[in-house]
Parts: C-alpha cells; structure tokens; sequence
C-alpha cells in the first residue's frame, strides 16, 4: 500500500509503506518522480526526469505541507 499525503499542482505526494525509516516523499507527476527527504531539512534524495524549476516548487509544497507529512508519516508508520 501507498498512500496519498495529498495532491496538489498535478503532483501526487505518497509515501512507500516498505522502505527506511528516515523520514521522506515520494512525489510523482507526468513528467517524472522524485523522493525528497524531510527530515532534518527537506533535501532531494533522487529525481527522475523532473527539471529544476519542478524540483524547487515541488520543495515550496513540501515547505508548506511539513507538519501534514509529518503527521500522516507518524500516523502511516506508527511512530
């Protein structure tokens, strides 16, 4: 199972219910996929075919959204 955090701008943000456990996002749209981590700071971890003007609003959402990713992280993987 993959759940949705949220949509927002024609990006999908989900989390993969089987991976590490150090807090991050996955982000997919038409043009690509991303995984961003969250924690300590928001950083790009991997991209894939999205451009840098993408990525940095793609940031901007994760920016606005943390404490909603950081809940539904906690909620998803019972921390």
């Amino acid at each position: 199972m993959n759940p949705t955090v949220f949509r927002q701008m024609g990006y999908r943000f989900f989390f993969f219910s089987r991976e590490e456990s150090r807090m991050h996002i996955h982000v997919h749209s038409e043009n690509g996929e991303a995984k961003f981590w969250m924690d300590p700071q928001i950083e790009l971890a991997k991209n894939h075919n999205l451009s840098q003007h993408q990525l940095n609003e793609i940031k901007l959402i994760l920016e606005e959204h943390y404490d909603e990713i950081k809940s539904s992280w906690q909620k998803h993987f019972k921390y």
